[in-house]
Parts: structure tokens; sequence; C-alpha cells
């Protein structure tokens, strides 16, 4: 399909529905969902930053963009000692693209090896593209295919790989990411929750493509899944704004690190417990999903752990909230430093 990426950074898996889905605002979105509809069958209406959110977001770069270089190159040195130079990264769209992007020319760069990376689509609840998956296959030995993302929130993704690749012998359930507070990886950049630049807008750093989208009057059997290609956003894409200022910032020695500590998880549920939550993903984790949930759910409550009341990686998540006049609670967090918890539309 169509994005703004070039075809040697990034090869979609990817069905174009553009202008076979009317993209929906939030509220009446988020009522659908929490009434049974998935939310793969819908599109929301992406967000179009103010000038204030941008200055923002331009600063956190500045300030915070060494973070994501020297994590994605721990991160890469990773999957080259791990899984060789024949690694076949397969990021997850849309989150996971411009890392793969980046691991491909981060690998390329310092290890002067020219990987293939292919985007594809898996959904919660849906799993995988088989047909995606079957395409890859046809053309690579399984055990070489690694999967890629931004970030683990709580690991749902994660948990719909591992069952997903029940399907597929020989390719393993691995998945490599920039960040991981939740603990779930082994192949993860740092440990720690960090701002990355992409998780703080929407289309417009990921190649000017939509979320995934599967609903079978548009899908058929044998199509990928779907996504639709934003041109009317093209003056304001910064994919390789992006890509390229994070590659600037690339070294070569940076030391790999580990995770210690509890799992994510148990945090999330500690704080369903405390607000009554039966359903844990209302809650979502982590700068990058904190930050998902104010672009396109219906936010009830941000958490920021106390301690980083003034950091200025969450400034961006700060102004969104006060965009959407959501309220901020300061409590004690361990491994996150924010979690966004979405609204449930009977309370509306």
């Amino acid at each position: 399909m169509n994005s703004s990426y070039k075809n040697d950074d990034v090869i979609f898996l990817l069905k174009d529905v553009t202008g076979l889905v009317k993209p929906l605002p939030s509220v009446e979105r988020e009522k659908l969902i929490q009434s049974g509809m998935h939310y793969s069958e819908m599109l929301p209406i992406e967000y179009i930053p103010t000038d204030e959110y941008m200055e923002i977001y331009f600063d956190s770069f500045k300030v915070f963009g060494q973070k994501m270089a020297d994590a994605l190159a721990s991160l890469a040195d990773k999957v080259i000692e791990k899984r060789g130079k024949n690694v076949v990264l397969v990021s997850l769209a849309r989150a996971g693209t411009p890392i793969g992007v980046l691991l491909k020319r981060y690998i390329k760069w310092k290890y002067e090896t020219d990987v293939l990376h292919y985007s594809i689509s898996i959904i919660r609840d849906r799993g995988i593209d088989d047909n995606a998956m079957k395409y890859i296959l046809a053309r690579h030995d399984a055990k070489d295919i690694l999967f890629v993302d931004g970030w683990i929130g709580k690991g749902a993704i994660l948990k719909e790989l591992k069952s997903a690749c029940e399907n597929y012998n020989g390719v393993s359930e691995g998945l490599a990411v920039v960040s991981d507070p939740a603990g779930e990886t082994d192949l993860a950049g740092t440990y720690d929750d960090i701002f990355i630049p992409s998780s703080a807008l929407n289309a417009t750093v990921c190649g000017l493509i939509s979320r995934t989208f599967l609903r079978n009057d548009i899908i058929g059997e044998g199509d990928f899944h779907g996504a639709v290609y934003y041109k009317e956003y093209e003056k304001n894409d910064l994919s390789y704004h992006f890509i390229e200022n994070i590659e600037k910032l690339f070294k070569k020695d940076v030391k790999p690190v580990s995770f210690r500590g509890q799992k994510g998880i148990i945090e999330v549920k500690k704080q369903a417990d405390r607000y009554g939550i039966k359903d844990i993903n209302l809650i979502k984790p982590g700068i990058g999903e904190t930050t998902r949930v104010l672009l396109r759910r219906v936010p009830w409550k941000v958490l920021i752990d106390e301690r980083y009341k003034d950091d200025r990686q969450l400034r961006h998540i700060i102004k969104l909230a006060q965009e959407k006049k959501v309220e901020i609670e300061y409590t004690s967090l361990n491994n996150y430093k924010c979690m966004g918890i979405i609204k449930k539309m009977k309370d509306i």
C-alpha cells in the first residue's frame, strides 16, 4: 500500500482501504467498542496536534532523543547477537514500523548488512495477518523472522503473538522493542519507561498510514489486513524527520541492560483493584500507551508517578490531558512513569 516511507526502508503487507472506511469520533467509537464492537472494525479520527503541542514534541525530541537512540542501539546489538545477520525484521504496524526502519538502518550502519524489513498487522483478539505471514514464509526461513514493536505496555500484543506463532512452525514468538517497562521480553533496548518520539504522534510519524483495520465486508479471505493512507496530511508528515534525527544520534558502543524487578502486569492489576476496574484493557500503562489513550480513546484519568511530576518526558501528556480536560492524579508507581485509564462509557 501507499506510505510516505521509501521502499528500501519497509515493505508494507497491507491492503489500501483509503476511501472505504469513515473515521469515527472518539466518543462514538468508544461507545461501540465497549458495547462489543471490535476496535479493528473502525478507525479513529486522527488527532492533528496544536502548535503548542508540537513545540513540546520538538523540545522533548531534542532532550530525550539520545535516550531513544541509545536504546535502539542496544536493541540492535542484542538482535544481531541472538538472531544473526540473516534476520528478517517483521514490524507490527503501525507503532513498530518506524522502529523497524531504524533497526534496519542501524544494522546497516554498524554491521554493514542490509536486512529485509516487512510491516504487517496484528490485532488483539483477532491475531496476526495470516496472509501476510504466508507471504513472508514463502520467501524466507521461519527461523530468521523477528517481530518488532515500539514498546510493551502490559504485554497484550506479546500474548497475541505467542498464540499466533503456534500456527507457524519454526517462527519464534520473540518480540524486539525499544522500551519494555513491563519486563516481558529479553529483546529490549531499555526497561525504563522512556519517551519514544514516535509514540507522541499518530500517522504523521508512521508513514502517514492509519492503524490497521479488519472487517469482513472490506477485507476478503485472500486480502492482507487493511490501512488508510492519509494523503491530506502530507504537509504535516514528520516520518523522516524522526528517522533521520534519531539516526544522527546513533552510537556504536552502548551497554546492554537487563530487567530487574516485578512484572508490570502486577502493577496494572493493583491499579485495577484500586479503582474497581474489572477489565484491565481499560488501563494503559507507560508513556507510549498513555499517549495513545489521550490521542485516540476517551480518557477518564491519567496517573503520574509523583517522582516524575516535573519530568519533561511527560510534558506532551500533561498538555494533551489539559486539552481534553482529563484529570491528572499524582501517585506512586513502580515500573511506569504514568498510566492512562479509559473512561467507562456508562459513566458518560
